[in-house]
C-alpha cells in the first residue's frame, strides 16, 4: 500500500474534481452503502500482488527517484519486496539489500522466530482508516452515475490529519457499488508540532476493478506537497502506476491472522 514519502510523515492530498451537485445529508442507506464499498476494499487492500512504478520529483520537477518494483504479499516476508530497475539501472545488491530488510521490517517482531503473528500494528502512526469518521458522513456532490461522500475525520487523539485542515471524499460509482476514489484535501495551511508549515498539496488514489470476483485494487497515485522547514521550502511530487495485479494469499494467512478493518487504508 503507497505512502507519499515525506519524513515528517505530512501529506496534503487533493481529490479529482467531484461530480456536479449540492451538498446534502446522507441518508443512512448512504452511509451503509460507504461503509460496506470501504470495509470491503480494506479487507483485500493487503491480498494484491503487483508491479509498480514510482516517480518522485523534487519541487522544481526534477526526478529524484524512479523505481519499478515487484510487490507480493504471499510471499516471505524478506522476498515480497523485489527491485527490478532503479533510476533505470538493474538494482544493485544494496538496493537488494534494502527491500529485503524493508520486508522484514513489516513482519511481525516474533514470526520469523516462531511462525505466530502478532495482530497488533507495531507502527505508531495512524493510518488515515482509522481516523475517518464514517457513520457522520454526507454526500459531497452527486450525479446519475456517482456519489461523492465527505467523511470527517475524528477529532480526539488525530494527530496526523487535523479535522479542521482536511476533508476527505471518496467518490463511488452506484452500479455496483464502486468505490474508485479516496482522497485528502488540505483545507489551509497549518504548523503541527514539529514546526513544520503545511502549505500545499494535491493528489488523489485511483482504484479499479481488476478482477471481479474481488472488490477495486489500488492501480494508481498522483499527488504533490509543499511544507516549510524552519522557514526552509520542501516539497515535490509523486506519480505511481500498478500494473500486472493479481489477487493472491497473504503470507500471514498461512497462520490464520489478517489485519482487520478499515486500519488498512493508508496513504
Amino acid at each position: 500500500m503507497f505512502r507519499f514519502f515525506i519524513s515528517l510523515h505530512i501529506l496534503a492530498i487533493s481529490a479529482a474534481a467531484a461530480d456536479a451537485g449540492s451538498p446534502r445529508a446522507a441518508t443512512p442507506g448512504e452511509v451503509t452503502q460507504l461503509n460496506e464499498v470501504l470495509q470491503k476494499v480494506a479487507a483485500d487492500y493487503r491480498r494484491w500482488a503487483y508491479t509498480e512504478h514510482r516517480i518522485v520529483r523534487d519541487e522544481k520537477g526534477r526526478p529524484k527517484s524512479d523505481v519499478i518494483l515487484r510487490y507480493d504479499p504471499s510471499q516471505p516476508y524478506p522476498e515480497q519486496w523485489v527491485p527490478l530497475k532503479v533510476d533505470g539501472k538493474e538494482p544493485s545488491e544494496r538496493e537488494l539489500a534494502k527491500y529485503r530488510r524493508k520486508g522484514e521490517r513489516e513482519a511481525p517482531h516474533d514470526a520469523a522466530r516462531t511462525g505466530h503473528f502478532r495482530t497488533d500494528n507495531s507502527r505508531n502512526r495512524q493510518t488515515l482508516g482509522e481516523l475517518i469518521d464514517v457513520p457522520r458522513s454526507s454526500i459531497a456532490s452527486e450525479s446519475d452515475t456517482h456519489l461523492v461522500f465527505e467523511i470527517p475525520l475524528l477529532k480526539f487523539g488525530n494527530e496526523r490529519f487535523p479535522p479542521e485542515k482536511f476533508q476527505v471524499l471518496a467518490r463511488v460509482r452506484k452500479e455496483g457499488q464502486v468505490l474508485e476514489n479516496i482522497a485528502v484535501r488540505l483545507r489551509e495551511s497549518f504548523r503541527s508540532k514539529l514546526v513544520v508549515k503545511v502549505k500545499s498539496g494535491d493528489g488523489s488514489l485511483d482504484f479499479e476493478i481488476v478482477n471481479p470476483k474481488y472488490p477495486p485494487a489500488l492501480v494508481g497515485v498522483t499527488g504533490d506537497a509543499s511544507v516549510s522547514v524552519l522557514f526552509v521550502s520542501i516539497g515535490g511530487s509523486v506519480e505511481l502506476k500498478r500494473t500486472d495485479i493479481k489477487h493472491v494469499k497473504p503470507f500471514d494467512e498461512r497462520f490464520e491472522v489478517q489485519i482487520g478493518g478499515l486500519k488498512a487504508i493508508d496513504f
